[in-house]
This record gives C-alpha cells, sequence and structure tokens, in this order.
C-alpha cells in the first residue's frame, strides 16, 4: 500500500473530504508510483530516464457519495517539475511552472463517471526556473534530478461557496486570522485544554481575538513543550479544522528570544533527502523519525536546505518541537571558483546588481512570495534564508525588502555565507576546514553553516566517489572532530555575541558522506550521548 495516499496532505486545512490519487500511473508507457519521482527506487519506474518529456495517465472514479450535487471538485497537485499542462477527460485545465509550490484546479465540469487525467511534464533543468540542488549528474554536493510529479495527487468536494485558505498569526496577545472564502459568516472555534471551548460568530473574514478578553491564559509554543491548540471555522455548508501554536520569537539587541528566554540556535542542515525516494520518504512518518533523530542529539532547529517540503513536514515540527530556518530555492547557474573557492579563501567579489538577469529574478521573486504563503501559518518557521553562497544572488537589499513585506514578523537571513550586503536580520557566516572565533558584528551573528566532517559507513553508501570535509575512520574520531568544533569555535563564539550555529548535516546525500547518520537512516555515525552534551551546553554564561 502505498502509504502516501493514506496521508491528508493539508493538516491545516483539513476536511471530511479526500479522495487520493497516489499510487499506480502510467507514464509514457511505463507503470510508474506516484508521488515519488521517476528518478527514485519507490517510483519502480523502468523507461527512460534521459527524456525531458513526460506524460503521465490515471484512470479513476469517485467513490459513491463522494460528493452532494451542488459539490465542486477541486483537483490538487503537491508538487510537479518543473513545468506541465494538465487535462481531464480531454478538457485543457491549464498549466503550471516551477517545481515545488502547490496548485489546483476546478474539474467540476469535466467529470465523467470514469475519468482519464493526463499531465504533460517538461523538465529541461531550466536554470531561470528555481531547481535547488538538482543536476543532471550527482556530483559532490549536487544531488540526482527529480522531474515529473513528486508530491501527493488528490481530489476533495467542496461547496460551491468554500473556505479556500486560512491565514494564521497568535502573538502572545492575540490570534489574528484570516478567512480566504466568498462566505458570509464564520463560526470559529477553539478548543481550550481543561475548559469549555471558545466559540463565537464573526461577520468579517479578518478576525482578532485578544486572549485577555476571552479568557485565554496563552500556552506557549516552544521546542520543549510544541503545544498547539485545535480550532474550527465553520460556515453554513463548510467546514475546516485547523490549529496554531503561540509563540514569539524576536531578536532584540543582537540577541534572539523565544517566550522572553534567551534563545541559541542550535541547528543542522537539512537537505531532504532520502535513499529511496531522494526527495521522499517512503512514508511520511520518516518526517517525523528525522526530528526526533535529531532532538536526541540535542539540536532545536533544521535549516531546510533550499527545498520545500510537504506540509507534512512543518506538521512534524510543528507537533515535536523543531524550530524551522526555510531556504528559498535558487536559480540561475553557480560557479564552483566564483561561488565557493574564492570566498572560503576570503575573496569576496560581492557583485549582486550587475548583469541582471530580469526574468529569473521575477520567477525566484514570485516563487519566494510562494514558499513563504505556504510555511506562513506553521509556529514551527520562525526564519528564511533568501540567498545561499551567493548562488543566484540578485539584488539582495530589493529582496529583502520585498519578502519582509510579506512575513514582518520572521527574521531573514538575505546572504548566508557570504555576499552580505547591507539589508539582512543576520550577519552569516560559513566556516568549514577550520575553527574560528566569531567577533562581535553589527549585528545578530549566525554560523549558518559549519561541520560537514566525513565518515565511510561501508554497506550504507549509494556511490563509489564520496565528498565532504575532512575524513574520519570511526564514531570516535568523528565525534571529536566535533567536540574540537565546539571547543576551540561553537563555546567561544556564543559568549563573543554569537545567537547560533547550523550544523553540516542531518544525513549523508549520495556522494556527500558527512551526515550525522546515513543515508539511509540506519546507523548514527558519531557518539549520541556526547553530541547531546555538547548541544546541551552550547548556552550564554
Amino acid at each position: 500500500m502505498n502509504k502516501w495516499s493514506l496521508y491528508y496532505p493539508r493538516p491545516q486545512l483539513r476536511r471530511d473530504s479526500f479522495f487520493s490519487l497516489d499510487g499506480k500511473w502510467m507514464m509514457n508507457e511505463y507503470d510508474i508510483e506516484v508521488p515519488f519521482p521517476r528518478e527514485s527506487f519507490l517510483s519502480g519506474y523502468k523507461g527512460n530516464l534521459n527524456t525531458p518529456d513526460m506524460t503521465y495517465t490515471k484512470e479513476f472514479v469517485l467513490p459513491s457519495g463522494f460528493r452532494k450535487s451542488t459539490d465542486s471538485v477541486i483537483l490538487h497537485f503537491g508538487a510537479v517539475d518543473q513545468k506541465c499542462k494538465v487535462y481531464l477527460n480531454d478538457i485543457y485545465l491549464g498549466e503550471h511552472i516551477g517545481g515545488y509550490l502547490p496548485f489546483e484546479f476546478d474539474i467540476t465540469d469535466s467529470l465523467k463517471k470514469v475519468n482519464i487525467l493526463k499531465v504533460e511534464c517538461t523538465d529541461s533543468l531550466d536554470r531561470n526556473i528555481p531547481y535547488g540542488k538538482q543536476t543532471e549528474k550527482s556530483s559532490g554536493m549536487w544531488y540526482t534530478k527529480v522531474s515529473g510529479i513528486w508530491q501527493s495527487v488528490w481530489i476533495e468536494a467542496v461547496p460551491r461557496h468554500y473556505i479556500k485558505d486560512l491565514k494564521i498569526k497568535a502573538t502572545k496577545e492575540k490570534l489574528i486570522l484570516d478567512v480566504v472564502s466568498e462566505c458570509s459568516g464564520y463560526i470559529l472555534t477553539i478548543k481550550l485544554e481543561g475548559k469549555k471551548e471558545y466559540k463565537q460568530f464573526y461577520e468579517a473574514k479578518h478576525i482578532e481575538i485578544s486572549f485577555n478578553d476571552v479568557g485565554i491564559v496563552p500556552h506557549f509554543w516552544s521546542v520543549d513543550d510544541p503545544y498547539l491548540y485545535t480550532f474550527t471555522v465553520k460556515t453554513n455548508n463548510d467546514e475546516v479544522e485547523s490549529y496554531f501554536g503561540i509563540k514569539d520569537f524576536v531578536k532584540k539587541d543582537k540577541r534572539l528570544y523565544l517566550n522572553d528566554e534567551p534563545f541559541i540556535i542550535k541547528g543542522v542542515l537539512d537537505q531532504g533527502y532520502f535513499s529511496d525516494g531522494i526527495f521522499l520518504p517512503e512514508d511520511p512518518q520518516e518526517y517525523f523519525n528525522d526530528v526526533l533523530r535529531m532532538k536526541e542529539l540535542g539540536f532545536n532547529t533544521l535549516r531546510k536546505h533550499i527545498k520545500l517540503e510537504p506540509q507534512v513536514f512543518y506538521y512534524a515540527c510543528d507537533k515535536l518541537g523543531m524550530l524551522v530556518m526555510q531556504d528559498m530555492v535558487e536559480s540561475g547557474k553557480w560557479s564552483l571558483i566564483y561561488h565557493a573557492a574564492l570566498p572560503t579563501a576570503g575573496i569576496n567579489l560581492n557583485i549582486d546588481t550587475f548583469f541582471v538577469n530580469r526574468k529569473r529574478l521575477e520567477l525566484f521573486k514570485e516563487h519566494s512570495k510562494g514558499i513563504i504563503k505556504e510555511v506562513y501559518n506553521h509556529p514551527s518557521v520562525f526564519s528564511y534564508t533568501i540567498y545561499n553562497e551567493g548562488w543566484g544572488q540578485q539584488c539582495a537589499d530589493m529582496m529583502y525588502d520585498i519578502l519582509k513585506n510579506e512575513d514582518p514578523d520572521r527574521l531573514f537571513d538575505s546572504t548566508s555565507g557570504w555576499f552580505h550586503k547591507k539589508k539582512s536580520d543576520f550577519i552569516s557566516y560559513h566556516i568549514y576546514f577550520r575553527n574560528k572565533v566569531l567577533t562581535k558584528g553589527n549585528g545578530a551573528v549566525l554560523l549558518s553553516e559549519c561541520g560537514g566532517y566525513k565518515r565511510k559507513i561501508d554497506g550504507h553508501i549509494t556511490s563509489d566517489k564520496e565528498y565532504g570535509y575532512a575524513s574520519t575512520d570511526s564514531e570516535e574520531a568523528l565525534t571529536a572532530k566535533y567536540e574540537e568544533m565546539f571547543e576551540k569555535m561553537i563555546y567561544p563564539s556564543i559568549q563573543n555575541g554569537m545567537t547560533g550555529y547550523i550544523i553540516t548535516q542531518v544525513s549523508d546525500v549520495e556522494e556527500e558522506i558527512n551526515g550525522f547518520y546515513t543515508y539511509d537512516r540506519q546507523i548514527c555515525k558519531v557518539n549520541k550521548k556526547i553530541i547531546l552534551k555538547l548541544n546541551e551546553e552550547a548556552v550564554l554564561k
């Protein structure tokens, strides 16, 4: 059984209507298991992987009683890489460009008793479109490309006028809720622990509730106590269930505070790659397992690196108490000399406003705004990375202003690593190959990448080649490298004003064998107790 087909794809806008199209499809005349990309083992695809053109087909019949005669029927795609056109029963529904954002179509008027869904995809790895770590030939820190459908496809029946979306913001004083709907009048019900639930009718689509006025004593969300409030929004003929967490994450005097307590980011770089499904694990539960693995090592933050995940990943972080620093998905060509070798050697050319590619800049802007919309409601998300190591970087200060306007309350690392410009909420450094004490800066200093020491585990690798920073050959040796890094760089930098650190990385990925875990997640490559103790002692003194 395809485990993705059993999982509701949208945990913050849940309704009873749900019909999954995950499972067996045909693609270019071969069977393929959706939602796994054709390049993955789990897809089971035996056809040509080199053609940029893919045609998916799926026959389906909606279950009896799935919809009322007055209902609309919405077809949802989690993500399709990179371009696609969608047809139902030979009727053209529309197209989508971009490999990471969800999209949908109203298919009410195109339905028959037996339906044929066709999705025509093209993936030429167009560098103008955000593409992340994908490459035609996996090498080093560049990974196997994915193409076609790689997130869930599903259908829901909704009233003609229905709740399309919710925008949720919870401060320590109040809940702010915007309902995207053509309906008039909403019943909001908040379930309260050990108390009578709060229930109120509202006519406006913009709702603000003072916790003090309604007698709610806020139970704050934190990494140690990830408390979530559940609530429902109901109209005359529609009802959705959602949740929120009350969190106050701010920067004051170059320091970070979570719910008025000093906070140190203790993070891990998370590429979001899996040995069997590439962009997806076989079971959505694996996202919860990854969060628990990193919490066991004492980490409180995942930097989601240059990839947008299905909603279940962010729900896992919300539910289990793991903060998320969300990267935008980069585009443009990458240069080993310009973007890596010279900056690592301390030579910073820093030219992000010369030769601006306006088409690529516009696509990146709209895609980044889409990412913010997708993760906005999640209490675990506290920060964004706009550009990483100069890759794709154009007009960083302008992009900071545009994206900050989309989410003014969260922090932005505009230029992670180097090529710093004027506008950013962090002064961000990547330090590999050495240990260096970071000095006090004019802002909040963040060691946004470090570590990356490699250790090969025979029987748990997928390539004869290996990539990483500094080699070790045992659990003891790898753990010792991290002990040295904490003692010589992380601890003194924190006392010097540093706000946190992000260590490379959750797991190995293909040739890159510098994870805390092997690519298949079967072996932890470090001493868990020592890494936990190192993180626990990373505190202000």
